[in-house]
């Protein structure tokens, strides 16, 4: 037998380091080729690491969250054979070392408890009678699982005890019935009420991979750029029964079609107008650049948290075309699988969380660009049209702006000419 050391390969795109965010294997598991043994982030890519060769896992390199130089020693496996020789020479004194204590630690240590088991039990339950405010608090560790026959569990749970606050007064803490009977006769508890029992844990979780990358941006942003956030109710009744017409004649070839697709063409022509929203501000430099590609990233909520997709050159892409792209993108991105080049290079993005957009947001920009456009939910309310009331489906949009280098004056212009083609979308195909 031999060991085998996988070191972090060289994931591409010059990148020296990665971040550790996930293990999918633990020290002892038996690995054959190709499994996936971690998972490691650059930027906002994730890349897999497999294993080239079949083994059991003896050490692990690093922690989730920990940052890994390319080239550097990750994990450490037993393999048939000699394994890499060189490899398995340096590390044979490190990996083995702390395998030899925990098989001879159990040893000693399993005939200490054999004798007791007899005595005990009586001894401390009559113990547990003679000072029952002893025993008042919870006996175990948080987190810590009670020991019980199946048939003391049944008991409890019938009874509303939570066996969490019932001291064990046999070997290694464990519960008996004596121990229940001892627990009910001193009254009433405050656990004994089904679902109502008190809870002080906390948990800590390490902020990483992209959850981290995300929280930094948010920083970032929120830290760099002063925001002004503008409001406006839309009433895109007609713009829902024209996309419902749409959809219900639609060929073959083509999608079927969201608001994103009418919004996107609405921000091109309105940025056509006021090219200094489509641009991004390094403030580093005091320098503006505004771009003519209009590059719109669409804000995307993703099992591993949110990334935002790029939909490039929208000003050359008509509706469906549109939203051929934007189905493809959020595929890729809930799949894990967008590249970099496809969640980064944005000029201005929309942000929208689908029905659940509720009435107003206040979107946070996508640093280093100057403007967001946040879409809220559609609701069907009674709007005066000057005789009466009649009932319109009306959304809000909630965008928000680099009040550094937008004024206000040019915020408001930009979301009512959106408005204005929302709501007669006829506009939107005029040239």
């Amino acid at each position: 037998m031999g060991e085998h050391v996988i070191k972090l390969p060289d994931v591409g795109e010059g990148v020296a380091e990665a971040e550790l965010v996930e293990w999918h294997v633990k020290v002892g598991d038996l690995v054959r080729e190709d499994t996936v043994l971690a998972a490691v982030m650059t930027d906002k890519a994730t890349v897999e690491i497999p294993s080239p060769v079949d083994g059991e896992i003896l050490w692990l390199g690093a922690e989730i969250g920990d940052t890994v130089a390319i080239g550097s020693p990750i994990v450490r496996l037993k393999v048939a054979g000699e394994g890499n020789v060189k490899a398995a020479a340096e590390a044979a004194p490190e990996a083995k070392a702390p395998v030899a204590p925990v098989e001879t630690k159990p040893a000693p240590a399993a005939p200490k408890p054999a004798p007791k088991p007899a005595e005990p039990p009586k001894a401390a339950a009559a113990l547990k009678a003679a000072h029952p405010a002893s025993a008042s608090g919870a006996p175990r560790a948080e987190g810590e699982k009670p020991l019980a026959s199946p048939a003391v569990r049944l008991r409890a749970k019938e009874a509303g005890i939570d066996l969490r606050q019932v001291p064990g007064s046999g070997p290694a803490g464990r519960i008996g019935h004596e121990d229940i009977d001892a627990f009910v006769a001193r009254g009433p508890q405050l656990t004994r009420a089904t679902g109502l029992a008190q809870k002080d844990g906390v948990e800590d979780i390490k902020v990483v991979g992209l959850r981290r990358k995300i929280a930094e941006k948010m920083s970032l942003a929120k830290s760099r750029i002063p925001h002004i956030t503008y409001v406006e109710e839309i009433d895109v009744t007609a713009l829902e029964e024209l996309r419902a017409t749409l959809n219900k004649e639609k060929r073959a070839d083509r999608p079927k079609l969201t608001l994103l697709p009418f919004l996107m063409r609405a921000m091109v022509k309105a940025i056509g107008e006021q090219p200094n929203l489509n641009a991004l501000f390094d403030d580093d430099a005091g320098i503006i650049r505004q771009h003519e590609g209009i590059h719109i990233g669409i804000a995307a909520q993703t099992p591993n948290g949110l990334v935002v997709p790029v939909v490039k050159h929208a000003e050359a892409r008509d509706l469906w075309n549109s939203a051929v792209e934007v189905n493809r993108l959020a595929d890729a991105a809930k799949a894990g699988t967008a590249s970099r080049e496809e969640l980064s290079g944005s000029t201005i993005t929309i942000t929208s969380l689908g029905a659940m957009g509720g009435v107003a947001t206040t979107p946070v920009i996508n640093y280093p660009e100057v403007a967001i456009v946040g879409v809220n939910k559609i609701m069907v309310r009674p709007v005066w049209d000057g005789t009466q009331f009649i009932p319109r489906k009306m959304m809000n949009l909630s965008s928000s702006f680099d009040h550094r280098v937008i004024d206000g004056w040019d915020a408001a212009v930009f979301v009512q000419r959106i408005k204005a083609l929302l709501e007669t979308p006829a506009l939107i195909f005029v040239d």
